[in-house]
Order: C-alpha cells, then sequence, then structure tokens
C-alpha cells in the first residue's frame, strides 16, 4: 500500500511561501521538509472551495494545480485515472464523448460562491464528498472513487485501491479521505468508477403539497419501486425581505404548469421504460386528483442541472448550510426553521440545504444542537467574510470527532495539512 518513488526532480516554488510542484515527486518533498519544520500549509488546487471551512493561517501554500491531465481512460473497463487538480468540466466532457459520466454528478457551488459556474477539480470534490440528487440512488462520491496516490503529513508517498471496480483487498482508505477537505493527505492522483450515460430523463412535478405530506411523499419515492434517480421539495421563500424570491423566475419552464411549492421526482433509463415506470409511480402516490406537471428530457436535464448547481442560492451575500439527516427527521428539521429560512430538500428527505442571515455564532448554536439530536450533521457551506469568526462549521458528534482526531492522527501526526479547517 505504502510506495515512494526515486527520481531527480527540482522543487517549483512561486515565492517565499508558496510551493507550485510538478509532480508527486517534488510534492513528497516539500511535505517532508515541512513536516521537519514544523510548519502547518495550505492545500488548494483551482480554489473552488477555498472558502468552505475557517479561514486558514498557515506559514506555506502548496499550491497543487498543476498536476492536472488525464492519465489513463478505459470506457470498457468503466474507470478513468486523472491526476488530482484535472477539472471536472475537462473529465465530463470526456467521458460525454463516449456516453459515459460520472454518475455521482458533481456539484458545481461556483454559482453559490461567484455567481457563474466553477465546477473546480477533481481533488476538490474528492475533498467536500458533495453530491448530486443521485445519491440515495447510486451512493456518494466516496462510492465511486476506487483508487488513489497522495502524499501524507510525513511525506512518504502512499496509495490505496486499483483501477478495477471490484476491489476488496486491504482497507478500503478511498472512503477515508473523501470529505477529508485536505486535513489527510496531498491527493497527487485519483481513479474513478465511470458508468454509461442515461439515455433519457422525465421529471414528474408535484404541485402545492403541504410540507409534511411532501416529506411523506418523498419517503415513498426512495423506497419505490420505480427506480427513480432524484427526489427534491422547493417550498416558496419567507417573504421577510431577507432572501431573493427566485424559484418561479429560476425554474420558469414550458412545461411547469403551475406556480407555488413543488416536489420533483426524476425517473430516468429508455423511453419505454420510463413510461412505464411513470405509470407505475403514480399509482404508488395516489396522485388522482393532484396538480401535477411533466417535463420531457430536455427540460427535465435543465431543471436538475439549476438543482446541481444551487442556482436557488445564486450569489447569495448570506450565510448558506448544509444538513444530512434521516429521512425519518426532515419534517421535525423543516418545522424547526419555521419558514424563517430560505432552504430545499434533496436526496429523498435525507438532505436540507438552507440560507440564514445574519449568521453568527448565537444564532447558529441552536440549529446545530437540533441537527446533533436528530442524528445529523451540519456544515457551513458559504459564511460572508465579515462572518468567518464562526467557532465551528463543520457539526459532529463528539464520538465521531475522536475517530476522526485518531484517523487524522495517523496520516498527519504534525497536524502541518490545513489545521482548523475543519474542527
Amino acid at each position: 500500500m505504502f510506495t515512494e518513488e526515486n527520481r531527480n526532480s527540482q522543487i517549483s516554488q512561486n515565492s517565499e511561501n508558496s510551493f507550485s510542484p510538478d509532480n508527486e515527486l517534488e510534492v513528497s518533498k516539500i511535505v517532508k521538509k515541512l513536516y521537519q519544520e514544523n510548519l502547518s500549509v495550505e492545500i488548494i488546487g483551482s480554489g473552488s472551495k477555498r472558502r468552505i471551512g475557517k479561514k486558514l493561517k498557515c506559514k506555506k501554500i502548496l499550491d497543487l494545480s498543476k498536476l492536472s491531465g488525464v492519465i489513463e481512460y478505459l470506457p470498457e473497463e468503466l474507470y478513468i485515472k486523472v491526476k488530482a487538480c484535472t477539472p471536472i468540466a475537462e473529465i465530463e466532457a470526456l467521458l460525454k464523448k463516449h456516453n459515459q459520466e460520472l454518475a455521482f454528478e458533481p456539484l458545481d457551488l461556483g454559482y453559490m460562491f461567484y455567481g457563474k459556474s466553477n465546477k473546480g477539480t477533481a481533488s476538490g470534490h474528492v475533498s467536500c464528498n458533495f453530491s448530486g440528487s443521485r445519491r440515495f440512488k447510486v451512493g456518494s462520491i466516496r462510492d465511486h472513487v476506487i483508487g488513489f496516490r497522495a502524499v501524507n503529513g510525513t511525506g512518504d508517498i502512499i496509495k490505496s485501491g486499483g483501477n478495477v471496480v471490484k476491489n476488496v483487498t486491504g482497507y478500503d482508505l478511498c472512503k477515508l479521505i473523501c470529505g477529508s477537505f485536505g486535513t489527510l493527505v496531498a491527493l497527487t492522483e485519483l481513479t474513478f468508477k465511470v458508468l454509461p450515460s442515461k439515455e433519457n430523463s422525465n421529471t414528474l412535478v408535484i404541485h402545492e403539497l403541504s410540507t409534511k405530506d411532501a416529506t411523506a411523499m418523498l419517503n415513498k419515492v426512495a423506497s419505490s419501486s420505480s427506480d427513480t434517480s432524484g427526489a427534491v421539495f422547493l417550498p416558496l421563500e419567507p417573504k421577510n425581505g431577507n432572501y431573493e424570491q427566485n424559484i418561479e423566475s429560476l425554474f420558469k419552464l414550458n412545461d411547469l404548469q403551475y406556480k407555488g411549492p413543488f416536489t420533483a421526482i426524476r425517473l430516468e433509463g429508455s423511453k419505454t421504460s420510463i413510461q412505464e415506470r411513470l405509470a407505475n409511480l403514480k399509482k404508488e402516490l395516489d396522485l388522482d386528483g393532484k396538480e401535477i406537471s411533466n417535463l420531457d428530457t430536455y427540460q427535465s436535464t435543465l431543471f436538475w442541472e439549476k438543482i446541481k448547481n444551487l442556482e436557488f442560492f445564486n450569489n447569495s451575500k448570506n450565510a448558506v448550510l448544509r444538513a444530512v439527516i434521516p429521512p425519518s427527521s426532515c419534517v421535525k428539521l423543516i418545522n424547526f426553521l419555521d419558514n424563517k429560512y430560505k432552504y430545499f430538500v434533496d436526496w429523498g428527505g435525507s438532505l436540507v440545504w438552507f440560507e440564514v442571515n445574519d449568521l453568527s455564532n448565537s444564532s447558529l448554536q441552536p440549529i446545530r444542537q437540533f441537527i446533533l439530536e436528530l442524528n445529523g450533521y451540519l456544515t457551513v457551506i458559504k459564511h460572508p467574510d465579515d462572518q468567518r469568526s464562526l467557532e465551528e462549521v463543520f457539526t459532529v458528534a463528539p464520538d465521531r470527532l475522536d475517530i476522526s482526531n485518531n484517523i487524522k492522527k495517523s496520516f498527519d501526526p504534525k497536524k502541518i495539512f490545513n489545521p482548523g479547517k475543519m474542527y
């Protein structure tokens, strides 16, 4: 599992405090030097997700953006191997030529942070482990990373996994590094499982459901035999002047026939299969007498792109939080939010994104505590620069925090990688 290369290499240094290595061996040499001198370092790629987490005050910056490019892509073997900072957009474009895709639907946080697309890099997505609406069907990013190479906190080059989809040998370190926000290793190479693209997409939209009925329907959808691949609930925004009223303009589609709150359910596959499952789904959900719309492939694809891009929070000046909870607790969380915040529900009721005006430590504490009581976890994804003094932006139960600390020690004993980023 652990290897180290021995080649001559010149370390590239942009300035006194910033390193920009050209390859993995240079990364290893830099980290070994930082480890010996006990110097903290911020790891960055394209910087698209740099604003997530607490603001770092590190002695050095390790810029890995030069580690970019496709190493190997074998469509017939359903995998692609890339250097860590390869742009996700570049990977998706290549896969599209072969009618394949990253099934976990990489989110585009650029709209939320900057008001325009900025998908970032492969390692950025792996480090965050944020997945799109297909999550409850195909799993998260960590279920699609089948191998990686990286440099740990002592400068050793490590690797885990391989090029095959069925790889069960040894410990699955791939799952550990997903969602670690650069606090465990400096990634240098990633191997993803890829899947065939969906032929067609159809979205069934149910209008004017109450919050309770909408969340109950999401629970039914998640366990439906109709093989759904997306289930979201978008309520009307609170009319208190703190949030942009953009739901109707954002989802102004020809076949979206009614205004107001709505629940959207996605079916993917062949046209014949979709029509059969759609008929079955309507029976399962007992939609007789309900106001419904049906989005064809083009409009359905556009709809879910807007969801994936979080355009609901486009260039928001407020804080944006992400809560993952058991689906059975979704109604409790929504009732707790009490229409004070702008939010939407994804993953069939397991994920709630919400926007908070004037977030502070005092206003965050009861939200954090309530989500912990629901056995969930909370992350402050976006917070305005003047609010970056928040004490905790990642919320996790104490027992899980202990496990995280022990894992951190094994990968990065001197805690030089992104110290304080998460906890």
